[in-house]
């Protein structure tokens, strides 16, 4: 597309709702229901024109600017992984990862508790990040789940650095929990 062509058109693109999703929208907060629970997203800080029409979620860019472009089509992005989410789930494994010291980790209410990493007398906690949020413990995975992909991501890094060994050689000291898979 030329940049002739770019100037004189706005962009906007249309979001087919499949069935057995519903999506509400309150201003420009958007809620995404599905058969693996619900989601929802805040575009009030993004500068594009969002409406439901019929089983479609029309994004519209405000401009006729390359930049409004960009944010209207990472919407778009955002929206298509908020259905996605709903429909199959997102799924990340993490490894727990040790050579002496056994480390026990516990699921708390809102946070991961990690017992006796690298020998550590005091726990270090991660927090779980959205109200689906899944984190389950079996043998040396864990297995955080969700809707909502950067809640699960979130989660997933939360643990993963809550067990960042600082000061020490990384080559060496290879104690922690790494994320190994995302699906």
């Amino acid at each position: 597309m030329s940049t002739e062509t770019l100037k004189q058109t706005m962009y906007s693109e249309e979001i087919i709702i499949p069935e057995g999703v519903t999506a509400q929208l309150e201003g420009k907060k958007l809620k995404v229901k599905g058969p693996k629970g619900e989601c929802e997203k805040d575009f009030s800080k993004m500068k594009v024109n969002i409406e439901i029409n019929g089983n479609k979620i029309v994004v519209s860019s405000v401009k006729k600017r390359r930049d409004y472009y960009a944010v209207a089509k990472a919407v778009v992005k955002h929206i298509k992984n908020l259905i996605d989410g709903v429909q199959r789930g997102y799924v990340y494994k993490l490894k727990i990862v040790y050579s002496h010291f056994p480390i026990q980790v516990k699921i708390e209410k809102d946070k991961v508790r990690i017992d006796n990493f690298v020998g550590e007398r005091f726990p270090r906690f991660a927090k779980i990040v959205g109200s689906n949020t899944k984190v389950r413990v079996e043998g040396d995975d864990i297995i955080v789940e969700g809707p909502c992909k950067e809640a699960v991501g979130q989660t997933a890094g939360n643990i993963e650095n809550a067990t960042r060994i600082k000061y020490k050689d990384p080559r060496v000291f290879l104690d922690g929990v790494y994320i190994y898979e995302r699906s």
